[in-house]
């Protein structure tokens, strides 16, 4: 199933930074942001999760629930949340199961994993899907955009 506008989530469960699992059918009933990435700690990963950060008074006050997810293990997740004291939880998609379940296109030539936002609305409808690889906070400022027309 690639996820597009007008798709309803697929509901799934990962483990967090707290080796937590989030079941994310639970947020059904909030907007929400979940971004996939393709590395913790890398720079234009780094550019985009500091850019969520900074933006994530916007998103709280919108009542909107953040996620980034990668392949990195919880314990790698948990670093980088503390390196860059990032206020929102990573999921841990080992082995890359839901980015290839929602056929996550991947970045340069296939060689990187895609990075790529999408966002739901409180019914858990896809609203709005960005796909960029160079402009990671881009994703931040579209998704803002989105958000406020909620």
């Amino acid at each position: 199933i690639t996820m597009k506008v007008g798709d309803k989530l697929q509901a799934f469960s990962l483990q967090d930074e707290n080796d937590e699992t989030i079941n994310i059918a639970d947020y059904i009933g909030q907007p929400m942001v979940v971004y996939f990435y393709p590395k913790d700690d890398t720079p234009g990963c780094t550019k985009e999760a500091c850019a969520f950060r900074d933006s994530f008074a916007e998103f709280t006050d919108a009542g909107v629930a953040v996620f980034g997810i990668s392949a990195d293990s919880p314990k790698s997740h948990m670093k980088f949340k503390e390196k860059y004291r990032l206020p929102f939880s990573l999921l841990s998609d080992r082995g890359n199961k839901i980015r290839k379940a929602w056929k996550v296109p991947t970045g340069l030539f296939g060689l990187l994993p895609g990075r790529v936002t999408y966002i739901f609305d409180k019914e858990g409808v896809v609203n709005h899907v960005f796909n960029s690889q160079m402009r990671a906070e881009q994703h931040v400022t579209e998704s803002l955009e989105i958000i406020k027309s909620f």
